[in-house]
């Protein structure tokens, strides 16, 4: 257990430019359950991560305690004594807040709340007030009150409960006070308001996309705060936010890229993974996500530094099959190796995964060894053709150089066996990626029927 007697902390830089925000931070408890057949440093690494999401929320952390249990209470999650060891806690170091690392139901944190005399927030809570205070888009706003209603809904009691001693905070950033006043009823029809919403917002994605159809789509994804909008930043000339804070980034942002010459791409900025990234939210940030899962090739970062990297890459490909893209052709790239301390573990790293990239995107390192493996990521199921192609029809020439590598292109003649005339066409030998072929195909049949001509007879 570690405390901190000193009242306050230091204000973080949100609170320094938002007059709104809290001068004084909370100060906040944080509270880790080991459970049977779960290691004590897994939860030790857990609360050390929850430590950073207190911090990004605003709070300062004052102490923290981790409570073996043999079974989890109904009532009020962990045991009475260990209940009785958090209220004289809370008491000691002058909390304003207790910090769960697990979700808690309602009727524990009802119970929990009226035994420590405490505010009291789970995991699920913080990381969503995280997220009310970093949406900037009204996608993201959407997005995020939807989350927020599906999560308060069955916590109406308990807010209800506090609104006459709690004033704002972390976990009671809500979608605004006129919802928190409403009943269910009320909170449903503002559900089903979003939810139409979303679709609305979903359409207009679509019509959007139609017209990056001939572009090959990168999306970044990996573990919150492995540097996924510096690599962006640096590969791309973007203007992303980019902060050493977990999810920093809210909104997906996409670029066109040039990876090698004459050959572009669509690179896509996302949302950070989490452990216990609460279900609601990866529902709520469909139309986000989606930017990965309709991703041609993903680019998975990993904070190569972090000493547990090899958890966070597990938690990215299960965050990955439940969005149903974990099939998807990818590239593994390891940023910030120039904070790893020793250059022995770079060489070990670069052992185990040979065929991935390795970089800084903060100091530019490696950004041109990134783009020689992404192109040849994307171009690994790349199908050779072969056209024959009117040079009067100038518009299913210029779609096969947009879309395709154009290998050789050579102008001659050619004649169908149902015409005795020939006709000026273009052969054009190019590779294209099999997504094309759905567009490809009705065009190259349009001119099967024409043989060329042999100049030579």
């Amino acid at each position: 257990m570690k405390k901190d007697n000193n009242r306050g902390g230091s204000v973080d830089i949100f609170q320094a430019h938002n007059p709104l925000a809290k001068v004084e931070r909370e100060r906040a408890v944080l509270i880790g359950v080991v459970k049977q057949g779960e290691s004590r440093l897994d939860v030790e690494d857990s609360l050390r991560e929850l430590a950073l999401l207190a911090d990004t929320a605003g709070a300062v952390v004052v102490s923290e305690l981790i409570a073996p249990v043999q079974r989890i209470h109904v009532a009020t999650y962990v045991g009475k004594g260990k209940v009785q060891e958090i209220a004289e806690l809370a008491k000691e170091v002058e909390a304003d807040l207790i910090v769960f690392d697990d979700d808690l139901s309602p009727i524990q944190l009802r119970n929990l709340e009226k035994e420590i005399e405490c505010k009291l927030v789970d995991r699920s809570a913080l990381i969503l007030d995280i997220f009310a205070r970093h949406a900037r888009s009204a996608t993201a706003k959407t997005q995020v009150e939807l989350a927020q209603l599906e999560y308060f809904r069955t916590r109406l009691t308990r807010h209800w409960t506090h609104l006459s001693r709690q004033k704002g905070g972390i976990g009671m950033r809500g979608p605004g006070e006129t919802q928190i006043e409403t009943d269910r009823r009320m909170i449903g029809l503002r559900i089903s308001l979003l939810k139409d919403r979303l679709e609305k917002i979903d359409r207009q994605r679509v019509t959007q996309k139609k017209g990056r159809s001939e572009f090959t789509r990168i999306s970044l994804v990996g573990y919150t705060n492995a540097g996924k909008s510096t690599l962006m930043n640096a590969l791309s000339d973007a203007d992303v936010l980019t902060e050493d804070r977990l999810f920093a980034t809210l909104d997906s942002t996409t670029r066109l890229t040039n990876i090698a010459a004459n050959k572009q791409i669509l690179l896509s900025d996302t949302v950070g993974f989490i452990r216990k990234l609460p279900h609601r939210l990866i529902e709520s940030f469909k139309s986000t996500l989606d930017e990965v899962r309709e991703a041609d090739v993903l680019l998975h970062v990993v904070d190569s530094s972090h000493r547990r990297f090899h958890e966070q890459m597990l938690v990215v490909d299960e965050t990955l099959a439940e969005l149903g893209a974990e099939s998807k052709p990818f590239l593994l790239v390891f940023n910030k190796i120039d904070a790893i301390d020793e250059s022995s573990q770079l060489v070990d790293l670069k052992e185990e995964y040979p065929n991935a990239a390795f970089v800084s995107a903060l100091r530019g390192i490696g950004l041109a060894e990134v783009k020689s493996h992404l192109l040849q990521v994307v171009e690994s199921d790349f199908v050779e053709r072969d056209a024959i192609i009117p040079v009067t029809d100038q518009k299913a020439v210029a779609h096969i150089r947009k879309v395709g590598e154009i290998l050789s292109e050579d102008y001659t003649y050619a004649r169908t066996t149902y015409e005795d005339g020939a006709q000026a066409v273009v052969r054009i030998r190019f590779r294209a990626a099999p997504k094309f072929s759905e567009d490809l195909e009705p065009l190259l049949a349009r001119h099967r029927d024409l043989l060329l001509i042999d100049e030579s007879s």
